[in-house]
């Protein structure tokens, strides 16, 4: 399996990512072993999809950091987003 997922950063920032393993890549941010999020812990996983081929997973993650694909994301999860004071009505 193959996922994508979406972490909430310090600052409320959000970061998406791709993996084959959710459970090992998530220790690895959670430990500070991934450059890209290690200064903005502490951090939570809030939304992951799973995909049987990497490269539908790979599209995916692709769209997702797009403008129109952080449209979509943030109407997913508004209800968290808003919870949380991040939530951006486009």
């Amino acid at each position: 399996m193959y996922y994508i997922y979406i972490l909430q950063l310090k600052y409320n920032k959000l970061y998406t990512g791709f993996t084959a393993d959710l459970r090992v890549r998530y220790k690895q941010h959670i430990n500070g072993l991934v450059k890209s999020t290690s200064n903005l812990r502490p951090l939570k996983l809030i939304y992951y999809e799973c995909y049987i081929l990497e490269e539908d997973a790979r599209r995916r993650e692709k769209f997702l950091k797009t403008s129109e694909g952080k449209r979509f994301l943030n109407r997913q999860i508004s209800s968290y987003l808003k919870l949380i004071g991040r939530y951006k009505d486009f």
